[in-house]
């Protein structure tokens, strides 16, 4: 028998992506201080990558000790400026302040994919995305601010590239799935290989 999937996440465009590939799937948040996960780990100096894994693989794990014999699915994404990792910005002002520092600049989407089975990890990925903004003036980020409201928030970049934030770019090297934060290519790829999804 198929196990039932799980998509460890509250995320509405997660669970888009998962509909649209035509998975039948159940989506149970994971109860984990992302936080409390995070700061450890940014203390000791552990990579963007390395900080995505280690929440994906939390939330993977966190569902599937509630959910015995089930494949779920747990995801994370972080955004680096060479050493530096974004989260999401607090309020409006924060968002400002991101636009502001990636303004010009080429930064980089980390999405982590894990898969835990009865508690344990069984598989896990790492995808990457190089996004280059377009110089911003002060303006107009206060203008585009406006204009898309609190979405700005929802996100570790302060833009969603499925809505007006695609005009803050002038170049995208990645996978749209990637970027929005659910590496859909090789999450289909490993399923088939664990006979979850029709090959």
């Amino acid at each position: 028998m198929t196990p039932k999937l799980i998509l460890a996440s509250s995320s509405p465009f997660r669970r888009m992506l998962m509909q649209n590939a035509g998975l039948t799937f159940e989506a149970h948040a994971a109860h984990i201080d992302e936080r409390s996960v995070e700061a450890p780990l940014e203390r000791e100096g552990a990579t963007p990558d390395a900080v995505a894994l280690v929440l994906a693989k939390a939330k993977a794990k966190e569902v599937s000790d509630r959910y015995p014999a089930c494949l779920v699915i747990g995801s994370d994404q972080t955004m680096s400026l060479g050493p530096q990792t974004f989260h999401k910005p607090r309020d409006m002002a924060d968002a400002e302040n991101h636009l502001r520092i990636l303004s010009g600049q080429m930064h980089r989407l980390n999405s982590a994919i894990a898969i835990a089975y009865d508690g344990d990890i069984v598989w896990e990925h790492v995808s990457h995305a190089e996004l280059t903004m377009r110089p911003l003036d002060a303006d107009f980020i206060q203008r585009h601010l406006k204009r898309v409201g609190e979405k700005a928030l929802t996100s570790v970049g302060a833009y969603q590239l499925e809505g007006e934030g695609l005009q803050l770019f002038s170049r995208i090297d990645g996978d749209y799935f990637t970027i929005l934060g659910l590496p859909m290519l090789p999450l289909l790829e490993k399923l088939r290989e664990l006979g979850a999804i029709d090959g």
